[in-house]
This record gives structure tokens, C-alpha cells and sequence, in this order.
């Protein structure tokens, strides 16, 4: 408890600023079956999944760098087969995309997290892990941290992904896409649960995920604006927080804590997966 306790008091929570809440009517709009979201007075967005369908959101705006956060209390009991999706992307085929995607299990089974990358429309670069904690018990907060350099997937401030710009080695890096921020709850029981073998149990509907406190603080662009070069508003170095130089001194910090979740967490990594890439060999990125 002491280590984890160590890694809470993350020099995140000083450098990086910590953007208000805001009403989700205000950021986000349904875009999928809206009878099955629900707000709550507290400001609590409820997805419900069902056999008949799922749901979705996305935000109003898309952003190209800074910090997108939610907390997010994931299916409880038997989730099997259903997928809670937190997610940013761009459009078109050859889009830009991060995601955090929990894979639903049996009661008493543990909540994988997989976490993936698209570039220009390319993605295979999952990694999943377990977490610390149940979440399915309280709200927890999950983030993306994104600009010129890296990547982080992060929980609760904790990175447990980072993906480094290697353009100096030919490896594309997402950095001219604006993205839009996304929620999803859907039915994947091909392949979510054990691979696919565990279906989703539809007596147990409806399966209910919650979204709460989304905080953005990141380079936006508007519906009147989508039609200009994001990087014009966005692009220039060293004009936003997160290009500032004290936000990397948070390095040695977090690759403790990087450390300290793969060795205790990461069940599987693309850049170990030599079987699935043998013919073409393991991706650029992963050496």
C-alpha cells in the first residue's frame, strides 16, 4: 500500500492543469441510440446495453493534444461479452485513434483494460492489463495525455501505456488529425470474453456503465472550424502547457510508475507477440 500510495502522489498532479467539470450537455452529444443513455441530476451519464443495442457519445468538438479525462464506473457482476469504450478518433479511413476498451468477464473475473492506437488507419498495437482495483465498486479516472513527444493512457493519474514519438525512425506518429472524444457500451461476445467463448448472458440486462467528471483541457476546434489545418490553431511548439519544458520532468517519475504496472499488470503486449507478426516482423515502434 505504501508503493501504491507513492505512485498516487504523482507529479502529474502538480504540473498539469486540472480543467473543471463541465456539463456533459455542454462538451458531448448522443449519437447512438439515445434512448438508452440517461444524465442524472448529478451530472452521472448512465449507457445501457441490451439486447436490442447499445449506445454512444461523442463530443461536440475535436482536439489535437492536451489531456481528455472520465470517471468511469464500469458493468457490475457478470459483464461478459460487452465492451465499455473510451476512446478518441478522428474520421475517415485514414484515421487517428486511442482507445480504452474494458473487456467485460464472468462474475468473480477480473476487468481487462486493452488499449490501442490507430495511425492512419492502421492500429494492432493492443496491450491489456489488469488493474489494482475493482472497477466496478466506484468511479475511477481514466486519461489520455498526448503532444508532440508521447502518448499516455493513464488511471487514475498512474500511466500504464506510453507510446513514443519515433518519427527519426520512420515509425508515423498522430500528431495532424484533430480527434473527437467518444463513449461507447456494446455487445462484442465474438471475441471480448476468453477470446469469444464467453457469450453474453442477456438475462443479466440490462448491463449499465457510468460516466462522470469529464475534464478537457486540450487544443479544440468546433464544428465552424473542422474545416481548417489543426495544426495552425494547435500545431505551434511550445504554445500550450503540455509543450512546456517542465512537463518533462515528470520522465523519471513515471517510468517508475510505467515500470511498476507492467511488471505488476501487462498481460499482453503486441511488441512481444512475435507469432502474430512473424512474417513481416515485429512493427518498427516495437524496437
Amino acid at each position: 500500500m505504501k508503493l501504491l500510495s507513492h505512485f498516487r502522489f504523482i507529479i502529474f498532479a502538480i504540473v498539469l492543469h486540472i480543467a473543471n467539470s463541465s456539463d456533459f450537455d455542454e462538451l458531448f452529444e448522443v449519437n447512438w441510440a439515445p434512448d438508452h443513455i440517461v444524465a442524472s441530476q448529478s451530472d452521472q451519464i448512465a449507457l445501457s446495453l441490451d439486447s436490442s443495442t447499445g449506445c454512444g457519445f461523442e463530443s461536440k468538438k475535436k482536439y489535437l493534444f492536451g489531456k481528455a479525462s472520465a470517471q468511469i464506473k464500469l458493468v457490475q457482476g457478470d459483464s461478459a461479452g460487452t465492451v465499455l469504450a473510451f476512446y478518441m478518433a478522428s474520421e475517415g479511413p485514414n484515421h487517428d485513434e486511442l482507445d480504452f476498451e474494458f473487456l467485460g468477464n464472468v462474475t468473480g473475473q477480473p476487468y481487462i483494460v486493452q488499449s490501442n492506437l490507430y495511425i492512419n488507419g492502421t492500429g494492432n498495437r493492443e496491450q491489456r492489463h489488469y488493474l489494482w482495483f475493482d472497477p466496478t465498486v466506484d468511479f475511477h479516472t481514466y486519461s489520455f495525455f498526448w503532444n508532440r513527444r508521447s502518448i499516455l493512457f493513464l488511471v487514475d493519474d498512474i500511466p500504464i501505456r506510453e507510446f513514443t514519438n519515433k518519427e527519426r525512425k520512420r515509425v508515423p506518429y498522430p500528431k495532424t488529425q484533430a480527434m473527437g472524444i467518444h463513449g461507447s457500451l456494446w455487445n462484442a461476445d465474438d471475441w471480448a470474453t476468453q477470446g469469444g467463448r464467453v457469450k453474453t448472458n442477456w438475462s443479466n440486462a440490462p448491463f449499465v456503465a457510468t460516466f462522470q467528471s469529464f475534464e478537457i483541457d486540450a487544443c479544440g476546434l468546433s464544428a465552424d472550424e473542422i474545416d481548417i489545418d489543426p495544426t495552425m490553431k494547435c500545431g505551434k511548439s511550445g504554445q500550450f502547457w503540455w509543450d512546456k519544458p517542465v512537463v518533462r520532468e515528470v520522465n523519471k517519475q513515471r517510468r517508475k510508475q510505467l515500470k511498476w504496472v507492467r511488471d505488476n499488470f501487462l498481460i499482453y503486449d503486441y511488441c512481444g507477440d512475435i507469432a502474430r507478426f512473424n512474417s513481416e516482423g515485429l512493427p518498427k515502434e516495437c524496437h
